[in-house]
């Protein structure tokens, strides 16, 4: 008894994660990935509009983080960023439809050591196989512009979670609601009866697209349902962590391929019976380069090689609200349009954005056309345009999107849409300059030259494995 005690108290003592998930097996991971939704149109987030049963539950019975973010709202480089736990640079897939640097690890190098199998339904977007050697399974829709989108099959990840070996990393990776948005019952949704954001024109067009936007909201959540019931008839629950992010910013401007908080926050929520307490949030500041070590550490493994991120195992035990002091973002724009390269620090309350050519004409292709075919790849945005010569909010939005200052400052907290620069406000020089300073040393850290990285030449050189900007591992 004696010894019992000391035991105890020792590991009291010591605190940690050890102590708080010491007792339990080495769990099975379970990664659902929404794709190119806005973390705040969810309703757990404070969106108005969305039907989203299943993810509420799901919200009730675990850990939901305030504070989440990806370093670049594109798919490529956030996906790489959540596989590797290395920022864009360190891994290599600083553009989207690039390649990360060969050589890296990803979640199967780090994961298959201790035993477990790695799996990924649904969407890769990830490139080389050689850095991203996952298990590829069935039953889910790879290609996200597909029209319709393929329905959906468990099948094949019911086998792979049923299999006799354990344990499992599996990543179901959806593509909804990314665009065509053409699944879901968009009846559900009557434009005028819509609470458009503040960040979005109010045209007719605009809200007949939100509304589809939402209707692949409420189709993706139905997925998740089907995926989470599919871990209690397999009776997974209790040794299963279950992560949901709904990846960047939705594809309406301002949001996807942006520094905006609408762009770079992430939802994130963590779910596991008995070891992460029920029906909380956290304001805990985490970044996707953290999910990987996170996972290692209630594996009980180290990384095999370099992470940018640490383990918020002790945020998901409750034994603290508090991670990282800074979270960071880079945005390229090529091969989504000309470049422009921005880059941006937050302390979770305030987020500093430098662009870095603020005198060019900030333009998204796939925003606001596709080559050769004479239409817009996202017809509201003509309504935008048109309807500017009427509205002088509307025009303030294409000029808030098209045209940047070379430097922008937000209070998030109060401003989550961050449509207020307060760059100029005197009571906030001394953010302004904390800020500036932390971006410098990142970017330093990165070996970030800046506006150079973002030449054609350096995406077709990481598009053939021949980097030209990498930090030193």
């Amino acid at each position: 008894m004696i010894r019992r005690f000391l035991f105890c108290l020792l590991a009291f003592w010591m605190g940690g994660t050890q102590s708080a998930f010491a007792a339990a097996e080495r769990p099975n991971f379970l990664i659902i990935m929404a794709d190119d939704c806005t973390y705040n149109d969810l309703p757990i987030y404070g969106g108005k509009n969305a039907v989203t049963p299943h993810l509420q539950e799901f919200a009730g019975e675990g850990l939901v983080f305030n504070r989440a973010f990806l370093a670049s709202a594109m798919c490529q480089p956030c996906r790489s960023e959540l596989f590797t736990g290395r920022y864009p640079l360190g891994n290599g897939s600083a553009w989207n439809h690039s390649a990360s640097r060969p050589g890296i690890k990803s979640l199967p190098h780090h994961l298959s050591p201790l035993g477990y199998r790695v799996g990924i339904s649904g969407k890769v977007h990830v490139k080389p196989d050689s850095v991203f050697p996952f298990e590829n399974l069935d039953g889910f829709d790879p290609n996200c512009v597909r029209n319709p989108t393929q329905q959906h099959d468990v099948a094949a990840i019911r086998e792979f979670m049923s299999r006799e070996q354990s344990p499992f990393c599996l990543v179901v990776a959806l593509v909804e609601p990314h665009v065509p948005w053409v699944m879901g019952d968009a009846s559900r949704y009557p434009p005028q009866s819509i609470e458009l954001p503040p960040n979005i024109a109010d045209t007719p067009a605009t809200r007949s697209d939100f509304g589809r936007y939402l209707a692949e909201i409420t189709y993706m959540d139905g997925q998740v349902g089907e995926i989470l019931s599919l871990v209690d008839q397999l009776s997974l629950r209790e040794n299963t962590l279950v992560l949901f992010t709904s990846e960047q910013g939705s594809q309406f401007p301002g949001c996807k391929w942006t520094n905006w908080n609408t762009g770079v926050h992430t939802a994130l929520m963590a779910r596991w019976p008995g070891k992460i307490p029920a029906g909380k949030r956290t304001d805990a500041l985490v970044q996707y380069a953290d999910v990987v070590p996170t996972l290692l550490d209630l594996a009980g493994g180290e990384p095999v090689s370099r992470v940018d991120g640490t383990s918020f195992a002790k945020v998901l035990s409750g034994a603290t609200d508090k991670h990282r002091q800074y979270v960071y973002g880079i945005h390229n724009n090529l091969p989504e349009g000309p470049a422009y390269p921005i880059r941006s620090v937050s302390d979770g309350e305030y987020r500093y954005i430098r662009n870095l050519t603020p005198g060019a004409l900030y333009i998204e292709k796939h925003l606001m056309g596709r080559q050769g075919r004479g239409e817009l790849n996202n017809p509201y945005w003509g309504t935008w345009m048109f309807h500017s010569e009427q509205d002088a909010r509307t025009y303030g939005l294409i000029s808030r999107y098209m045209l940047r200052p070379a430097e922008q400052l937000y209070s998030t907290l109060s401003d989550p849409y961050e449509m207020d620069n307060q760059i100029e406000n005197a009571a906030l020089q001394q953010k302004r300059k904390e800020l500036s300073a932390e971006l410098d040393r990142w970017m330093e850290s990165q070996q970030d030259p800046g506006i150079p990285v973002d030449t054609t030449e350096a995406l077709e050189a990481a598009r053939r494995g021949e980097h030209f900007y990498a930090p030193v591992d």
